[in-house]
């Protein structure tokens, strides 16, 4: 536990970024229509390598919970994982318990399934917790999937840092928190992004690659992130991998008009 809280401030972005226009912010609408084009595709979608039946715990986004991940922990599950979800109500922040709570269900998960380790897929804030859970427990956790996970950069550079403040009670501005979130968990780590996120800047969820670590694109809403079908496919196939033979996405496969080059970080 001790070697995962010596980070140094150098070990993690401060760089300014500027949060979604208010265009893209109205754009946000569009999410509904995004999860109308997974159910259509859905007989598609089940053409993704399917699981080994590993836990899989998800994690909702401020102010959701579980219902908002239901149809990505669906669909998880019919590729062959054991998607559960968060079982904390609304995620509120980082009020007083939540993180220990967090903690004791990611082992609970672990000891159920016969001590295999459990990867983790965080929608926004539940990225957060996603990536602190795997930075103080990364003997239990397999991989980890963030949506549109801001965890560099300012918390001002998003359209959701007031609201943080007032339901969690906590200042959006938090850098003991932000030294356990902002390194890359030395576990699988997928950050899913999209450029046309309208309550996330983008460059505030671009991960820095390494052996195990990359960045998956996307064309899509902040809110549709969760049920849109190119997010589906990516997530099945990032957790379908064994975490001894990881290997990069392959983008190619559905073409650029699916999946961007996430590299073109202009």
């Amino acid at each position: 536990m001790e070697s995962v809280l010596q980070f140094t401030p150098s070990s993690f972005e401060t760089s300014h970024f500027e949060p979604p226009s208010r265009w893209l912010m109205l754009a946000e609408a569009r999410a509904l229509y995004e999860a109308g084009a997974a159910l259509a595709l859905w007989p598609l979608l089940q053409l993704t390598p399917r699981g080994d039946g590993h836990a899989v715990l998800v994690l909702p986004g401020l102010g959701a919970g579980d219902r908002s991940t239901e149809l990505m922990r669906r669909y998880l599950n019919s590729r062959g994982h054991d998607a559960h979800g968060w079982g904390l109500g609304q995620n509120l922040g980082p009020r007083d318990g939540v993180e220990a709570r967090l903690l004791r269900r990611l082992r609970a998960l672990y000891a159920a399934s016969g001590h295999k380790k459990v990867s983790l897929v965080g929608w926004s804030l539940g990225g957060v917790f996603a990536r602190m859970m795997a930075s103080l427990q990364p003997d239990l956790v397999r991989s980890v999937v963030t949506l549109g996970t801001p965890f560099i950069g300012s918390p001002r550079a998003t359209r959701a840092w007031q609201v943080y403040e007032k339901v969690s009670g906590q200042p959006a501005e938090d850098a003991a928190r932000r030294q356990l979130v902002s390194p890359t968990p030395p576990v699988p780590t997928t950050s899913i992004f999209s450029r046309s996120d309208g309550v996330v800047s983008w460059r505030c969820s671009v991960e820095r690659p390494g052996a195990a670590a990359e960045n998956i694109e996307v064309l899509a809403s902040h809110f549709g992130l969760g049920a849109h079908p190119a997010v589906l496919y990516a997530l099945a196939d990032r957790l379908a991998q064994q975490p001894e033979e990881w290997r990069p996405f392959d983008r190619s496969r559905l073409g650029a008009w699916v999946y961007p080059d996430p590299a073109r970080l202009q």
